[in-house]
């Protein structure tokens, strides 16, 4: 039950997304998407090379996003580091850099309920720049509906997916373009 009340605090904070493609008990999908002015090779790299440049620092383990890594490699790890405070977030299970990016593994609280999922970042070539959706399919037993969480989760994938969007939005300022 802690975990849900850390979900229920999270969607508080949380600005609305509504990109729940299904919510059952035993699991749900989401996807959000984005449109940003570079090309789907720059979206990318943005993706795993600059994590701890745009990811919320609030969505991390030890509240510094300076310490996600994501490998770009099969097998590879998104990973938050903090000298022996350490979390595997996710396992990078298929690459087509500028394309796609799979991973599999539970995010967040879900890790500690023992739920995995799919997550999947898209790049598509749209209109001068970049689509980017990010896509997530979690499921596995929980005591809980996980169906009720698909809401809290689209929230904060929202956040996580603005924060790449914004990122990559901004030019001058440092981020790619």
């Amino acid at each position: 039950m802690k975990a849900l009340a850390v979900i229920v605090l999270l969607a508080a904070i949380a600005p609305a997304q509504a990109a729940i493609k299904d919510a059952q008990p035993d699991g749900f999908t989401i996807e959000n998407a984005e449109w940003v002015p570079v090309s789907p090779q720059v979206a990318y790299a943005a993706l795993t090379d600059d994590v701890g440049r745009w990811w919320p620092a609030d969505h991390t383990w030890w509240g510094d996003a300076s310490k996600l890594s994501i490998s770009d490699k099969v097998g590879g790890c998104f990973c938050e580091i903090n000298g022996a405070q350490q979390a595997w977030h996710m396992t990078v299970v298929f690459t087509d850099p500028g394309k796609l990016m799979r991973m599999t593994g539970g995010l967040g609280p879900l890790q500690g309920m023992g739920l995995q999922g799919v997550l999947e970042w898209r790049f598509t070539e749209e209109k001068g720049g970049t689509r980017i959706t990010l896509w997530y399919r979690a499921g596995g037993y929980t005591p809980d509906d996980i169906g009720k969480f698909a809401p809290v989760v689209d929230k904060v994938q929202g956040l996580q997916l603005g924060g790449l969007a914004a990122f990559l939005r901004k030019g001058a300022d440092g981020a790619p373009r």
